[in-house]
């Protein structure tokens, strides 16, 4: 692919008074890559089967349709809007074009916490996987004593928080090959788990479809309050598909790339991942198993039955891949939002997160600053699980509010009539929904409030399932995430907003006549 004009490529950034400085070196695949890895459909149906099936039994499966249809209309905004700011920190400068700077910082606090909790909460994903892949992976005693499982999983998670670092410290291109590679193979294993669990199948779709497994019996709200419960599992898996184009800034032709790149991603995150529970449900051979709600068995369980152990073992290797780069996306991505935010000295020691290195052509500092973060909050999950758990939730709720702090404006925007701007007016270039806007946009808005309500709902089931209880546990979601949001916001309205601005090294420097 050739590289567009760079007056035409670098535009975004003038429009937002920003100077080229990263790498811009990322074609079509590894766009659509970054999106299908943070999204990670064999990490998240794998990591959170058991959690959806223990709720809801087999008939959970219909959240994913669910969930896709909500995540779709926001992701055909977000590529509306990534074709027009193709921008690193995507959500944080689309915000600044459709509302406020205040409401653009407060999007950006809230997707950059939640982003770093995201990536202590994805690597545990390899204490789920490799134990069962090969038992040395359990260097800590035998499994089986109290810290044994939390400490080991602290453990194999901080090395992959080295590893991401690493990587995304020497810069996007061993990244893009990375990524690039592992989520081909991921692809490549979805599709042979997929053919491995149909032809294991023991029952039909309709018996799937229709047990509940007796769940939601005899309480309040029936099958219902336990179907929203379940729906959660769906929920913590499609999302993060805007990481295309918050590495827009890096991707050749991003206007035409990063739109399509997001909506391919999400799409063939849904098909895959959906044949994945379909067949694997199916595949089961016995519903009642109590293997199939626990955290050591769960999918993983399924398809080490369905395949035998040594093409199980291979497929759960592929499967430790697609963990592996997902959390590097997640890595990334956080990256680029802590660099957008820093570069409008929008964050504490601003110039040394926003600075570029000369030679890799990448942040550095913000790579490393992520991972000892990710690592200081992983050691929280050694004796307070509990907590864990909670900001691990609560980390997913904060995303969907970011999401709804640019579906918001974006809709108040086509309601006055002022979207899109007058920069794009008659402009077919791109990614436009037209007339069919307004319609996606406000069930974008709908569905993102209905989503985030039902994330925070106070169950205990969820936020303080095991003693202790607590009452600020089970209502974590308010107490914490409140509590984030007011640091955050005083922390801006009262210091940062009176610093705010494009740091010299990052402004666009525009020529004088006589220059010129």
């Amino acid at each position: 692919m050739s590289a567009q004009p760079p007056q035409d490529a670098d535009s975004h950034l003038a429009q937002l008074g920003y100077q080229q400085r990263l790498d811009r070196s990322i074609g079509g695949f590894s766009s659509f890559a970054a999106g299908v890895s943070y999204i990670s459909i064999l990490t998240g149906t794998f990591q959170l089967f058991y959690f959806g099936f223990g709720a809801g039994g087999a008939a959970y499966v219909w959240s994913w349709p669910m969930v896709f249809v909500g995540q779709l209309t926001v992701a055909l905004c977000f590529a509306e809007l990534a074709a027009r700011y193709p921008v690193a920190g995507s959500l944080y400068n689309w915000t600044k074009r459709l509302g406020s700077r205040t409401t653009a910082w407060m999007t950006g606090w809230m997707m950059l916490t939640a982003s770093v909790v995201t990536l202590s909460a994805t690597v545990l994903a390899y204490q789920i996987t490799l134990p069962q892949l090969w038992s040395g992976f359990q260097v800590v005693g035998d499994g089986t004593g109290t810290y044994d499982f939390a400490v080991n999983a602290v453990i194999l998670g901080s090395a992959l928080i080295l590893f991401t670092t690493l990587v995304n410290a020497f810069g996007v291109r061993l990244m893009a090959r990375i990524n690039s590679a592992g989520v081909f193979i991921e692809l490549v294993a979805a599709v042979l788990i997929v053919v491995i669990l149909a032809l294991a199948v023991t029952r039909s779709p309709l018996d799937v479809l229709t047990d509940t497994g007796g769940r939601g019996a005899g309480e309040d709200g029936g099958y219902l309050g336990a179907f929203l419960v379940a729906a959660l599992a769906s929920a913590y898996v499609m999302y993060g598909f805007d990481t295309a184009s918050s590495l827009g800034e890096e991707t050749i032709e991003p206007r035409r790339t990063a739109p399509r790149a997001i909506l391919r991603a999400v799409t063939a995150s849904f098909v895959l991942g959906g044949l994945i529970l379909l067949f694997g449900l199916m595949a089961v051979r016995d519903l009642g198993d109590p293997a199939l709600s626990s955290s050591t068995g769960g999918l993983q369980y399924v398809l080490l039955q369905a395949a035998g152990p040594a093409l199980g073992k291979a497929a759960l290797a592929c499967i430790v891949v697609a963990i592996t780069v997902c959390c590097l996306a997640v890595h990334t991505a956080t990256i680029r939002m802590a660099f957008a935010m820093a570069r409008d000295n929008n964050l504490p020691f601003s110039s040394r997160l926003a600075r570029v290195d000369p030679k890799r052509k990448t942040p550095v500092v913000p790579a490393v600053v992520t991972g000892v973060l990710a690592v200081s909050i992983l050691l929280v999950n050694i004796r307070q699980p509990q907590i864990f758990t909670v900001l691990t939730s609560i980390a997913i709720i904060m995303v969907y509010l970011a999401y709804l702090l640019v579906t918001v404006p974006m809709l108040l925007a086509r309601l006055r009539g002022r979207w899109p701007g007058p920069e794009a007016a008659g402009d077919r270039r791109w990614f436009s929904l037209g007339r069919w806007g307004l319609p996606v946009n406000a069930l974008a808005v709908l569905w993102g409030a209905g989503m985030a309500l039902n994330l925070a709902w106070p169950r205990r089931e969820v936020y303080n399932a095991t003693e202790p209880h607590r009452w600020y546990l089970q209502w974590g979601a308010f107490v914490f995430i409140g509590a984030i949001a007011a640091v955050g916001l005083a922390y801006y309205l009262l210091r940062q907003r009176h610093r705010t601005g494009v740091l010299p090294e990052h402004a666009l420097v525009t020529a004088s006549p006589a220059e010129a």
